[in-house]
């Protein structure tokens, strides 16, 4: 192994001498203690390389040994309920070995060498595969069956495949080359992080993630590939939000990164996690969620690693033909840890400090999402969502991380801090946030839940539009002023922002909505709206409108439980037989 030799160290940054025959993103093992670190810049035989560990006591002249390999992941059985750190160290097996804090130079592999896995093949002896091709399944969780596929850049025939249970490093098929090179397959496999996997072709997002928000599903939906940035200020609700996607997306694989953001979010994660039930199994949610955990009490330059692990452990389940979904949070921290290491090299800064590779960095990384048709003989279809919260500095969304971000992502949910002060929860603002996959999503939504579901989401936000002019007027001069009509918008927005749009994370019903009880909560404000518009033509009072019993029912309707859509067909005649007798009452007075 070759050695070359520290003359320099600046925290995180180490520059070592005598490394011509490294390589850039090569990885490296820095001093006896073997830290790991990869190599980010060249300069002649000097490599400034930055380490994924704590470089305190280190000194010049140390040695730093060269692997020649670039960072890559483990893929294969186990990574699912797994928790690593950013460079896919089991924190478990860590803490059972060296106890709570991670000890330096400690390297164990990212999926385990002890545990057996049942393997099934899928193919026979002599079938003829390519790259891609499922060779056979192992069943990883109650809810994931992992799929051994033929590794990119080998093609043949079988010449061994046989059913037994081994560990991931064990041969379970040998494929016999076009050159006739024999190639032996075990169920372990390793990408480079940096570089994206291998597919045939991209397709258009026309399908929508489902995930259980009413703001979000309704207003601004995300597609199944699509992507999406939450940023907002400070306690306005990015994380829990994050949260509340990675339980409840229609999503088969999460895969969750905690880039360093606070441990106690992270706690929250693995304590919560194993209790939820997927809605769609009843099944515990961590039986198809990986964590990475890189906090901000972990390395820095460990962060900028984090979310390509990440992204790379997802692309590998998108490769089976799974629909996976990866939240980063935040991405503010990783391009903080890229301002760091910037700053130690002495590069050129850009805005606010910032490297000026900043929104290429941002682009290459959110470029990895989509809707794909896989490798393989098979056509799986996979998609990869990448849903990514920045954290700007008090909130400013001209930030430099949040500008990047929004050239290259198409769904914008913006958070406010106002609302959150107000407790609407989510906070994210229907005035300011956009989706650009609406278009793609419409004749999807049209087909499966009817064109009166689109038309009543139109004329929800035309309303809540109006009734900010009409905010401005109530402010200036008061309600009273307001002519029927324009009290009838008021009182009808105040419906849909609360009885709709806010959604209560800790209650057990409110916590998640299928499409189907959205549908029907619309529709049931809706009707009330059209109902009170027909009333008010009939001479009868807004007070008496607005101070109708049947409206408390409504603002409840929310926490119907789900699949019990015939008690929306009850309260909707209700409200019918309630503006009836109203009529009725105003007919007998005059």
């Amino acid at each position: 192994m070759e050695v070359g030799r520290i003359v320099k160290i600046a925290g995180p940054l180490v520059v070592a001498s005598n490394m011509q025959n490294a390589k850039i993103y090569d990885v490296v093992r820095v001093s006896e203690k073997k830290l790991m670190g990869e190599v980010i810049e060249m300069r002649g035989d000097e490599a400034s390389i930055q380490v994924y560990e704590e470089t305190g006591g280190l000194g010049v002249g140390e040695p730093v040994y060269l692997t020649g390999q670039p960072l890559s992941v483990e893929l294969g059985p186990g990574l699912i309920e797994s928790i690593y750190d950013g460079i896919q160290r089991p924190l478990d097996e860590i803490r059972l070995k060296v106890g709570d804090l991670i000890t330096r130079g400690i390297a164990i592999p990212g999926l385990s060498r002890v545990k057996r896995w049942n393997f099934n093949p899928a193919v026979q002896v002599g079938d003829s595969v390519v790259e891609g091709d499922i060779l056979g399944i192992v069943d990883e969780t109650v809810l994931v069956v992992h799929r051994i596929m033929v590794p990119p850049r080998i093609n043949g025939k079988v010449k061994m495949i046989e059913r037994k249970e081994c560990l991931v490093t064990d041969t379970i098929a040998v494929i016999e080359t076009e050159n006739g090179r024999e190639e032996e397959i075990s169920m372990l496999t390793k990408w480079p992080v940096r570089r994206p996997r291998p597919y045939k072709e991209k397709l258009a997002p026309d399908e929508p993630l489902s995930t259980g928000q009413r703001v979000i599903d309704a207003f601004f939906p995300i597609s199944k590939g699509g992507t999406a940035c939450i940023p907002g200020p400070f306690g306005s609700g990015k994380t829990v939000v994050q949260h509340q996607l990675a339980k409840w997306a229609d999503a088969q694989i999460v895969v969750y990164v905690g880039c360093g953001e606070r441990g106690n979010e992270m706690t929250d994660v693995l304590i919560e996690f194993p209790k939820l039930k997927d809605p769609h199994s009843g099944e515990p949610l961590m039986k198809r969620t990986v964590l990475i955990a890189n906090t901000s009490n972990m390395p820095v330059a460990a962060r900028e690693a984090s979310v390509y692990t990440g992204i790379t452990i997802a692309e590998y389940y998108r490769d089976m033909g799974y629909s996976v979904a990866l939240m980063a949070d935040s991405t503010s921290r990783w391009a903080e840890a890229m301002r760091e290491m910037s700053g130690r090299l002495e590069e050129m800064p850009g805005e606010e400090g910032y490297p000026a590779y900043l929104g290429t960095r941002i682009a290459e990384f959110y470029e990895r999402a989509g809707k794909f048709v896989c490798l393989g003989s098979d056509g799986k279809i996979g998609a990869l969502s990448v849903v990514g919260a920045v954290s700007p500095p008090g909130g400013d969304l001209s930030d430099p991380v949040v500008q990047a971000t929004l050239r290259v992502v198409k769904v914008f949910w913006g958070l406010e801090d106002k609302l959150a002060y107000k407790r609407h929860f989510p906070a994210i603002s229907w005035l300011n946030s956009y989706s650009l996959y609406i278009p793609n999503l419409t004749d999807y939504l049209e087909t499966n839940y009817g064109r009166e579901w689109l038309d009543n989401i139109n004329r929800a936000m035309a309303i809540l539009q109006e009734e900010a002019e009409l905010e401005e007027i109530v402010r200036l001069v008061g309600l009273d002023v307001l002519s029927p009509d324009a009290r009838l918008i008021m009182e009808t927005a105040k419906s849909i922002r609360e009885d709709f749009l806010h959604q209560n994370a800790f209650d057990e019903i409110d916590t998640y909505s299928s499409f189907e009880k959205m549908v029907k909560l619309m529709e049931l404000i809706m009707h009330f709206h059209d109902l009170a518009e027909d009333a008010l033509n009939n001479n009868v009072s807004i007070l008496d409108i607005a101070s109708l019993p049947i409206r408390e029912d409504i603002a409840r309707a929310k926490f119907i439980p789900e699949n019990k859509e015939d008690e929306f067909e009850k309260l909707k005649e209700s409200v019918t037989k309630s503006f009836q007798e109203l009529k009725e009452k105003v007919l007998v007075e005059t």
